[in-house]
């Protein structure tokens, strides 16, 4: 492959070794209950003689979600490969292993495990690639570690990113990193890109044309098993015919004014249900002690506690719940969108037939949410204000919420088809038997 002087790499990882005592210290913070720290320096054990491994890197559960398309369509087109996921975070290894658990420990359709990602050390790097040993190493998203990626080159394992997506804001933070991305891209034997402008943003980092791919966005193919699909038909049994509205993947500045919109709602619908669901477990006391201090009355569902009919709010602090929970309500705000994160997935309340409204943040999402409002399958809302204001309008009137509901089951239908031509690509790169 193409090279850029490797100098970049080496300054950064020197940066890296300087930065060292932060980096052990978001480890510490990061770690499962009995998982070796020892992973982060890529002391795992080595894979066995003669297995073959396939491996996918997910930043934390956001990703890991977004991929499960992915995660089953490999395990059953490979399944003579052990497929291991790494993840950063604690809440991304969990939720890996909870899809592992799902399908009876992955025997069926091929073995999934788990290993934390090693901290982006050159040593740490190169160790974890040569114990590993992958045939395939798969980057999703915008994970691009220069020396994991170097190290995947020098031991000759193909590395495909997939589902490449390059924000506004993340392009113009890579592009202050030229000469590193330059060569970090380098390593890369195919780019599975969402969208021509992702694309074109990775080129001018320095992925060479000729080794990308628009492809479309894997979360179109998302996945509603049935085991979500009953658990919801069961809370939404549970609930009757109050009115219910879930906020999902919410971030701090956010949910106070969701608590105060949802406190407007209820002096029209004194009946109305917010079930608000924190993007990170770390902030679920926090979320609690912020709706008591609201003076909103709170279930919480990680204490088997029941919404009862005076109940202001059901507090999701479970993990891999929020398809459920979705689509257990009539309404989906999805969060990330009031305070500057860029949003999350408009699509999975999509999918359920679950009305979806948002925030103006979607640096994140911008293609899927032109998808939607193509279709005119978006409530889009400036403030905390305006989202109060939507909500009693779409209560109100039924049959609105029933076209949005089939507006936005036929986006995600329409635009179906990026894992088909992910796995073709990666197809090619897997070296046959």
């Amino acid at each position: 492959m193409g090279r850029s002087p490797a100098w970049a790499r080496r300054a950064y990882s020197a940066a890296l070794y300087l930065l060292a005592p932060l980096a052990w210290k978001r480890v510490w913070r990061e770690q499962l209950p009995g998982r070796p720290r020892r992973e982060r320096l890529g002391l795992i054990l080595p894979s066995g003689e003669g297995e073959r491994v396939i491996w996918l890197h997910c930043a934390s559960v956001g990703e890991v979600q977004a991929a499960r398309p992915l995660i089953a369509a490999l395990a059953e087109r490979w399944p003579e490969h052990r497929l291991v996921i790494t993840t950063m975070t604690a809440t991304g290894a969990q939720r890996v292993l909870a899809l592992s658990e799902a399908s009876g420990g992955g025997r069926a359709s091929g073995e999934v495990s788990h290993y934390f990602v090693p901290l982006d050390f050159p040593g740490a790097a190169r160790r974890f690639v040569d114990r590993l040993c992958p045939a395939l190493a798969i980057f999703f998203e915008t994970e691009l570690w220069p020396n994991l990626l170097a190290a995947c080159d020098r031991a000759a394992v193909p590395v495909a990113v997939v589902n490449g997506r390059l924000s506004p804001r993340a392009f113009q933070g890579y592009r202050r990193l030229g000469p590193l991305m330059h060569d970090a891209l380098g390593h890369v034997s195919w780019l599975a890109a969402k969208s021509a402008a992702d694309a074109e943003r990775f080129r001018v980092l320095g992925m060479p044309a000729e080794r990308s791919e628009v492809v479309g966005s894997l979360k179109f193919d998302i996945a509603v098993d049935d085991a979500s699909r009953e658990a919801s038909a069961r809370l939404r049994g549970k609930l009757g015919d109050r009115p219910v509205w879930v906020a999902g993947s919410t971030h701090p500045g956010e949910d106070e004014a969701l608590l105060a919109a949802h406190a407007r709602l209820r002096a029209r619908l004194p009946g109305a249900l917010l079930v608000l669901v924190p993007r990170h477990p770390r902030r679920f006391e926090a979320v609690a002690e912020l709706c008591a201090r609201e003076g909103l009355s709170v279930a919480r569902r990680s204490r088997d506690e029941w919404p009862g009919d005076d109940t202001a709010v059901y507090l999701g602090d479970t993990m891999g719940e929020l398809l459920a929970l979705y689509g257990a309500a009539d309404l989906a705000f999805v969060g990330g969108s009031l305070v500057p994160i860029g949003g999350h997935n408009l699509l999975e309340p999509a999918a359920l037939g679950v009305p979806v409204l948002t925030g103006p943040e979607l640096a994140n999402f911008l293609d899927v949410a032109e998808a939607l409002r193509e279709a005119e399958a978006l409530v889009e809302v400036a403030d905390g204000e305006a989202l109060s204001d939507a909500l009693g309008r779409l209560f109100d009137d039924a049959a609105e919420r029933r076209r949005l509901a089939e507006a936005g089951r036929g986006v995600v239908a329409a635009n179906r088809g990026a894992l088909a031509r992910t796995l073709a690509g990666l197809e090619r790169l897997l070296p046959a038997e």
